[in-house]
């Protein structure tokens, strides 16, 4: 595996689906993935393409009730390229033999190269070799070249292409009993010497979706149309040794585009323009240099590919193009059907890494929170609250996406579902309108859209918590933390759960920075704000209360997840390991032998521990000072330790939260959990789900684990915090920064050494604190550190501010 390439040899067709995941090319507005251009959707393949943000509303009946779901449609497929002998059947790999077979992602220009070697009747073999690209200068364009060249003897070759509007949602087996048909009133026809179209729109939400594809070869084409495919043929005359070359050229076009009046009209004419591939390659490789540019990473070995793989797939999501879309943060990517391309609060993973590279694409996923704002005020109505209630799943228009049943695959039952309950996803976007502030320097956002959402969701807080006389505290009740195992105490027959302790801490940190940002307003906006909201001194005086006093419960001297958890019985974890193996999906397994993982102490993932990711220690020790409590560095210790034993880690996210606090509570252990993080989907640890969608979240927080976990960086008032931690590891690493208007800041950290350079086109100094010195960088410089050997370990012995 060179440092560039991800590549795969041989054809495995039970691997088939996390290759096309893999391999999936994307620009952040349509992806499509790596699925063999011949190969129809079925079993071991499944092509599909996504437009960010193009959602679709179906009605399914489950389980004897009607279940509404909103789903990332699978758009017609663009890639269908088949080809066969002259009155012979269409080769595919499943059906043929397959002499060699090869596909390579080439990273660094974006490009999906294949190549098969068929065997045919006889003696002769047909290599076929091509080259795909979804146009990251265009974002509206997408081509594949195929190259067949024959050995042995002439062959005679018919070759297919097509634009297939016949097309399903059925990338996800556990949603087969739900209702698929996304597409209606698809049409095809052709558009002058060689262009032809293919027109549908979406069911229910009307969206209107064109193609136009030009095929261009030496040889004559042909239309032959079918009732949802838009055909075109050619012959090839193959002769050994000599290659003929097919190109396809592809135009996507919806009425979600900006600047639109006919999807139709716009691909066909965008499509005829188009230049020949050799001119498109040349200036999709240009476009993808840019983005390298300023998203440049260097960290050594296989650590570093897997990184460079990751921050791949990032940015084929979330690219400089998708600043002007109305889109949120898609939980698994362009890449397939998982969680139906919801919007989680994955974003609190991604947004760190991009505001410091890409702020204005966090600026416009912020935006995509900030137009659904009334519709999360509605949703807090709804129940009784004042403030904003973000939903735990978004999708098109902010309501509330989350399913309400769920299904157990190991046992074929459907149960109810209350991961809505999840409502710290509000402080999750609370926290990543803060943290893009402080990076970026954007005060206008802050002091508009930004104030607005913090302040509604602080507000959400403050009503959210009741008195409790005895505790003598706030408590907030109902609720779903992180760990999605824990949905109601044992027994209950109401959903929910006490004074989790992530959501009460995070919420005592949002009424807090909102306090700090009103204050810091600019009178007129400061009064602006005040009147739209009818926000006055009484009603801050009670955030300012309730930020003191909300309760954070402890057991054994540690951090309780919840109220009760200590009261939970132990798990038999040794027992279930040696009968099940992988026992991730723990809920799964006690669910079909009929009990629940609600009676254990036993989390899915991160969930206290989350503090850990979220806060430096200086700062989550500061917040639970301000809440009452003294975090010692013995009882975060302990804390940590007690997680760790009770944790089954059944999502990608929590092997990376727990390496992150590793990485300074006991470093020995962190790498195997970083690992774990760096694996979770090239390696697909979860059994199955990457080939359904990669998982963003975790592969940006890879990202961001270098760029400011390892580093210590942060962001605070102007000034650039760093305190590094060595990983005997991951001892070497530099990365580049784009901070608060300095572009091109490059860090680079070797062996306990330090350098700090700014380019010499700034027009100002960057000031550096280190834990035992402050450094100002002037431009066109670089500073060179020696860094102490740093013997913290966690929340005790950190700077504190």
């Amino acid at each position: 595996m060179a440092t560039w390439t991800w590549q795969y040899d041989g054809y495995e067709p039970t691997g088939e689906r996390l290759r096309e995941s893999l391999c999936t090319l994307g620009n952040g507005r349509f992806a499509t993935r790596g699925a063999l251009p011949e190969c129809d959707a079925d079993a071991v393949h499944y092509p599909g393409t996504y437009a960010a943000g193009c959602y679709n509303r179906l009605t399914s009946v489950v389980a004897g009730r009607q279940v509404e779901n909103e789903d990332m449609v699978n758009l017609p497929n663009w890639l269908v390229l088949r080809f066969r002998p002259a009155g012979g059947a269409w080769l595919a790999p499943d059906t043929a033999p397959v002499l060699e077979h090869r596909q390579v992602l080439h990273l660094d220009s974006g490009v999906l190269e294949r190549a098969t070697r068929y065997g045919l009747h006889g003696q002769p073999t047909l290599w076929v070799r091509q080259e795909r690209l979804v146009h990251m200068a265009d974002p509206y364009l997408a081509a594949l070249r195929t190259t067949f060249t024959v050995d042995g003897a002439e062959v005679e070759l018919e070759v297919e292409a097509a634009l297939d509007g016949g097309v399903t949602n059925a990338g996800v087996p556990r949603y087969s009993g739900l209702e698929g048909r996304h597409l209606t009133h698809v049409h095809a026809g052709s558009a002058g010497q060689d262009v032809v179209w293919l027109r549908s729109r979406t069911r229910t939400s009307d969206v209107r979706i064109a193609l136009a594809a030009r095929l261009t070869s030496d040889a004559p084409v042909t239309d032959a149309h079918e009732a949802t495919r838009a055909v075109q043929r050619l012959r090839l005359q193959l002769t050994p040794g000599r290659g003929r070359t097919v190109d396809k050229t592809v135009a996507l076009h919806t009425s979600r585009d900006p600047a639109i009046s006919d999807p139709l009209q716009t691909a066909v004419d965008r499509v005829s323009a188009a230049p020949a591939y050799e001119e498109l390659l040349a200036s999709h490789r240009a476009a993808w240099d840019q983005l390298w540019r300023r998203a440049q990473i260097d960290v050594p070995g296989e650590p570093g590919a897997i990184l460079r793989l990751h921050l791949f797939h990032v940015l084929q999501t979330l690219s400089p193009h998708t600043a002007g879309l109305d889109v949120g943060v898609p939980a698994r990517g362009l890449h397939g059907e998982a969680y139906r391309g919801h919007v989680f609060w994955d974003e609190v993973f991604v947004l760190p890494y991009l505001n410091l590279h890409f702020p204005e694409v966090s600026r416009a996923l912020l935006r995509y929170r900030h137009r659904r704002l009334d519709r999360a005020r509605a949703a807090a109505r709804a129940i009784g609250r004042r403030g904003a209630l973000y939903p735990w799943q978004s999708g098109s228009d902010g309501r509330e996406e989350t399913q309400r049943l769920h299904l157990n695959p190991r046992s074929g039952r459907w149960l109810p579902d209350h991961t809505h309950l999840q409502h710290h996803v509000g402080s999750a976007i609370a926290y990543n309108v803060w943290q893009y502030c402080e990076a970026s320097g954007d005060t206008e956002f802050l002091h508009t859209k930004g104030a607005e959402m913090l302040l509604h969701i602080a507000r959400f807080w403050a009503d959210s918590a009741t008195w409790d006389d005895h505790l003598g505290r706030h408590r907030i009740r109902g609720v779903i933390g992180p760990d999605e195992y824990h949905d109601a105490c044992p027994g209950s027959d109401t959903p929910g759960l006490d004074d989790n302790a992530y959501t009460n801490v995070t919420a005592a940190w949002v009424l807090t920075r909102t306090l700090e940002v009103l204050r810091d307003l600019p009178a007129p906006r400061r009064r602006e704000l005040f009147e739209r909201a009818a926000l006055d001194a009484g009603e801050l005086e009670h955030w300012e209360d309730v930020s003191r006093t909300l309760h954070v419960p402890f057991h054994e001297d540690v951090i309780s997840q919840f109220d009760g958890y200590g009261d939970l019985a132990e798990l038999d974890w040794d027992g279930y390991r040696e009968r099940y193996g992988d026992i991730r999906r723990l809920d799964r397994i006690l669910e079909a032998e009929g009990d629940t993982v609600n009676r254990y102490k036993a989390s899915k993932q991160a969930d206290a521990l989350m503090l850990g990711h979220l806060f430096s220690p200086a700062e989550l020790r500061s917040l639970l000072q301000r809440l009452g409590h003294d975090l010692s560095e013995e009882t975060w210790q302990r804390t940590v330790d007690y997680y760790l034993a009770r944790t089954s880690h059944g999502s990608t996210l929590s092997g990376l939260v727990h390496g992150w606090i590793l990485a300074r509570a006991r470093r020995s252990e962190a790498w195997d959990f970083c690992l774990e993080a760096l694996k979770g989907d090239v390696a697909d640890l979860q059994g199955g789900t990457t080939g359904e969608g990669i998982h963003l979240g975790a592969m940006a927080g890879t990202l961001d684990l270098v760029q400011r976990g390892l580093t210590g960086l942060e962001t605070r008032r102007g000034v650039l915090w760093l305190d590094p931690v060595p990983l005997p590891e991951l001892s070497s690493y530099g990365l580049s920064l784009h901070y608060q208007g300095h572009w091109g800041v490059r860090l680079r950290l070797e062996s306990g050494r330090m350098e700090i350079s700014v380019p010499p086109s700034d027009l100002r100094p960057i000031d550096v604190r280190l834990p035992d010195r402050t450094v100002s960088v002037a431009p066109g410089r670089t500073s060179r550190l020696l860094l102490p050997m740093l013997q913290h370990s966690g929340v005790g012995q950190r700077r504190s501010r």
